[in-house]
């Protein structure tokens, strides 16, 4: 396990900031490695890889960090209206916006390979299946949205007549789960339909599965609460914050979860917890104080560390139960493809606007 990994964090300040932590048995380290003011807006959402870690902004870019060589790569415009969710898989970055595009990029040249009207309205937020087969988006024209990812199509498109603003999927990939304001909508995969729903004290700002089964939830309070999604029931909650938590995030430290979690009072701090049958109040590893009004959270982490929603997914989820979802397609849309970069590609003529590189 590498000894040191990452936190990075955005803000309305319009700033990113990266801290570097050593992970101990009671205490974690943390230390400023960096910030960044790249951004002319407020930093509204980041994702890390192992390599990459990536910002996006009200000002309509994606800023793009090299972690292993430490530098700025630059920014990739092709987004109009604010970014509003980022999410890597693989050799590809997907990103989604308020002009309710879904572009998806190649993280080897930095090239946006596709870009197709995803939602008549924004869209709010994107989840990548774990087998790299299955994308849903979410966005303000009330609809949940499937993608194709292995022949490049639309699969189904689903009326769930609210606005939701986040959709996650289990490290299984398994289930999903959508929030709407205050309240969560379980899925399972299989059949695409509602299994249980929960509700939040206050509008959920964030989510992270920690396993197959609990669920991180942040909303607009000072309090984290944990559910399990296979029951459909809250089972621990702890105040985390001396105002609202806005991000969760978390890595598998093998017997315990870290979750990291970030709140407009401008600490990120870290908490232990073990993932047993009977749930236990979080123990506080460690905590920072940014003193900027925090909006969105990622851990980065070398390759030898590997991430909770990251785990080995089994042949039968990588290879059976996404196609089982696609067979309910009802709508044929534009193409969205992750192509084999290995192949030769037919030139295409992008009329968007290019990525620029410093």
């Amino acid at each position: 396990m590498a000894e040191v990994v990452g936190l990075i964090a955005g803000c309305y300040e319009q700033i990113t900031f990266g801290y570097r932590v050593k992970p101990g048995e009671n205490e974690w380290t943390v230390k400023a490695d960096f910030t960044h003011h790249a951004h002319t807006a407020t930093v509204s959402v980041v994702a890390a890889s192992e390599r990459f870690v990536v910002t996006g902004s009200k000002d309509e870019t994606i800023q793009v960090y090299n972690m292993k060589k430490r530098t700025e790569h630059g920014a990739l415009l092709q987004h109009e209206g604010s970014v509003t969710c980022l999410e890597f898989h693989k050799s590809h970055l997907l990103s989604g916006g308020e002009d309710g595009l879904l572009c998806v990029w190649s993280t080897k040249k930095w090239e946006c390979v596709k870009s197709i009207r995803a939602h008549k309205g924004h869209i709010t937020s994107l989840a990548v299946h774990p087998s790299g087969k299955l994308a849903l988006t979410v966005g303000t024209d009330k609809t949940l949205r499937t993608w194709n990812l292995t022949n490049g199509r639309s699969a189904f498109i689903k009326n769930i007549k609210q606005n939701a603003h986040i959709v996650k999927w289990s490290p299984d990939g398994d289930n999903f789960v959508v929030a709407v304001n205050d309240n969560i909508n379980i899925y399972k995969l299989e059949s695409a339909s509602v299994i249980g729903t929960v509700t939040n004290p206050k509008r959920i700002s964030s989510l992270k599965f920690l396993n197959n089964s609990i669920l991180a939830v942040a909303g607009d309070d000072e309090t984290v609460r944990l559910c399990d999604v296979q029951k459909a029931k809250w089972v621990c909650e702890f105040k985390a914050h001396e105002t609202r938590v806005k991000a969760v995030e978390s890595l598998n430290m093998g017997d315990y979860c870290m979750l990291a979690t970030a709140s407009n009072d401008g600490f990120i701090k870290m908490w232990k917890i073990h993932l047993k049958e009977e749930l236990e109040s979080p123990i506080l590893l460690g905590e920072v104080n940014t003193t900027a009004r925090l909006t969105c959270l990622a851990v980065w982490k070398p390759s030898s560390v590997q991430q909770v929603d990251e785990e080995p997914t089994s042949e039968a989820t990588t290879s059976k139960e996404p196609q089982q979802l696609v067979k309910r397609v009802r709508v044929a849309a534009e193409e969205v493809v992750m192509e084999d970069e290995s192949k030769p590609k037919k030139k295409k003529k992008d009329g968007g606007k290019k990525t620029v590189k410093q």
